[in-house]
């Protein structure tokens, strides 16, 4: 999997990229049928190594989802790092704001690795 495409175009963009599951499919396994969770778990692991985050945490298997890719290093990477621990601990009940996702519903399941 080379996704130097990729980190290059989310430097271009600020540092954010909105990116379909199927053209990160088909960067990482061009001969692929389907995505599976195990090929998003190794896409998530190849981002990382090259300092990006996506959100939702969790890539989607399905390609018609999208994702968006983040600079780790830039301020809003670092952003939803931190938020990603607030949800990491709200799963195991030690969350220190408890009423962040009260209020914020939706962001749970987006930020959840």
């Amino acid at each position: 999997m080379d996704f130097t495409v990729i980190k290059h175009a989310v430097q271009v963009d600020h540092g954010i990229k909105h990116l379909s599951m199927r053209f990160l499919k088909e960067l990482a396994a061009p001969g692929r049928v389907r995505l599976s969770a195990e090929l998003c778990a190794d896409m998530s692991k190849e981002l990382e190594k090259l300092g990006l985050i996506t959100v939702p945490r969790r890539l989607p298997t399905s390609e018609t989802a999208s994702v968006y890719v983040i600079e780790k290093a830039s301020p809003l990477g670092q952003a939803v790092s931190i938020a990603s621990t607030l949800a990491a601990f709200d799963n195991v009940g030690q969350n220190p704001l408890p009423m962040l996702f009260e209020n914020h519903p939706g962001a749970r399941e987006s930020l959840t690795p």
